[in-house]
């Protein structure tokens, strides 16, 4: 008699996942016979936490994952790096100081830290970096600057996006480069009112701008195109007859440091006449880049620690800094830090944890370009690695929650929609899931939300 709980309780539960495995096939058989799905693909696959297998349609089919992707770059950063991982970035000067006289050059460096001068991170602020900056200026006895402030963004090599992000994408705030320097998170918000430009929120250097923009709507469905670099940008669509705030991608965020910063220093009262130059235009121009002295470090700067890079870049879904963490691992892992070496890398990494390489067909480290191509089953496979991790936490926190409880990662481009993450439902059952649908001829949003419902 001792062993008849036991089997009736495993009994109940295989009861329990059928009765759950053949709903979910109904409202995926609903939702895929929809008019909406005619063209459409997914890939679905949902397990309990223990990696026990409940439901899949199509798991193993790869397709484009949008910002689900994530989940890889995320926690393969925390494992690598490890959750304590800072960026840092340091001023120093050549030449000597005399008399308060600097008879040389400042320099500012960085190893990209995606999060220098963020508006998200209270004590990170630009206005912090600025103070820091002028009081490590004013430690080192330097009053007066003969020579030039030089922005040494050589850290990553010269290409700011990966490969394959659309044309459409480049000149909007989700676009972002990555350099050796980044800055405000490499963004600008413009305040329109209607067509017309009203204000910026800080200055952008160099850039001229063609308006092709129309009236009309009542949301923002405005474009902006320029390109890293670029002098010009444009934008067109339309925006409605009201305030609104549009944002951009900066082209050149090493260059508006600089000129940031060499205000700061006049108005704290440090001459300086000298021009503002960056490495990589340095070498556009023909020139040398110039190398930073380490010996004459007057300031080292450190970004937030990991961890709390990865609650945003999860949470508010940033392209820059999954785009950053590809090229560390680059750099880190392979001494390379370009998109291909760390795209590389992460396609190693998980291989190594048990995913099928051909299934984790990565282009990027957001999600952004549309030549990512993974299998549901992939992710979850990804996610129930994580959840046995150390560093699980600081990586499940980041996960946005929904009304229903549901704790996921959520995908949005044009004809794509994903959802990756974990719940739990009403009885206590944990679940493990990953659906994305391609192609889909509407939001999908709904659909998709009516085959969740199911894991309550």
């Amino acid at each position: 008699m001792k062993n008849v709980f036991p089997i009736f309780l495993l009994s109940a539960q295989v009861v329990l996942a059928q009765d759950i495995a053949q709903k979910l096939d109904a409202a995926t058989k609903n939702l895929m016979n929809s008019s909406g799905a005619v063209s459409s693909n997914l890939s679905f696959y949902v397990s309990d936490e223990n990696g026990n297998f409940l439901y899949e349609y199509q798991g193993n089919k790869g397709l484009s994952t949008a910002s689900t992707q994530k989940i890889f770059t995320a926690a393969a950063a925390l494992e690598v790096l490890g959750k304590n991982y800072t960026y840092k970035t340091t001023a120093s000067y050549s030449g000597t100081v005399s008399n308060g006289n600097l008879n040389g050059n400042l320099f500012i460096s960085s190893n990209g830290d995606p999060t220098l001068g963020s508006w998200r991170y209270e004590g990170y602020k630009p206005e912090n970096f600025r103070q820091k900056l002028i009081e490590a200026v004013k430690k080192s006895g330097i009053k007066k600057i003969s020579g030039d402030l030089v922005i040494d963004d050589s850290y990553f090599d010269h290409q700011t996006v990966p490969g394959g992000w659309p044309w459409d994408d480049l000149g909007n705030y989700y676009g972002a480069g990555v350099w050796g320097v980044n800055w405000r998170e490499n963004q600008f918000d413009i305040n329109m009112n209607g067509t017309e430009f009203k204000s910026f929120s800080y200055p952008l250097e160099g850039v001229k701008w063609l308006n092709d923009l129309k009236s009309g709507g009542s949301s923002d469905q405005s474009l902006i195109f320029t390109a890293p670099h670029s002098d010009v940008a444009l934008i067109n669509g339309t925006l409605p007859s009201k305030l609104v705030t549009v944002s951009g991608a900066t082209p050149n965020p090493p260059l508006q440091l600089g000129v940031e910063a060499k205000q700061w220093l006049k108005e704290s009262g440090i001459d300086f006449s000298g021009k503002v130059i960056t490495n990589s235009q340095l070498e556009i121009e023909g020139g040398k880049p110039q190398e930073m002295p380490v010996n004459k470090i007057v300031l080292t700067y450190e970004s937030p620690a990991l961890e709390k890079i990865i609650y945003w870049f999860l949470r508010k879904s940033i392209n820059l800094y999954g785009e950053t963490l590809v090229k560390t691992l680059g750099k880190e892992k392979k001494g390379n830090p370009s998109f291909k070496s760390g795209v590389a890398y992460l396609k190693e990494f998980w291989k190594s944890k048990g995913i099928n390489p051909v299934m984790i067909n990565f282009a990027d480290g957001s999600g952004l370009s549309p030549q990512n191509y993974v299998s549901a089953k992939a992710e979850v496979q990804a996610l129930l690695y994580a959840k046995k991790q150390p560093w699980f936490e600081a990586y499940y926190d980041g996960f946005p929650t929904q009304d229903n409880g549901i704790k996921m990662k959520s995908g949005t481009m044009r004809d794509t929609k994903s959802y990756a993450g974990f719940h739990t439902s009403k009885d206590g059952k944990k679940y493990v899931f990953s659906i994305i649908i391609n192609n889909f001829q509407g939001s999908g949003g709904a659909e998709l939300q009516k085959i969740l419902n199911v894991l309550k």
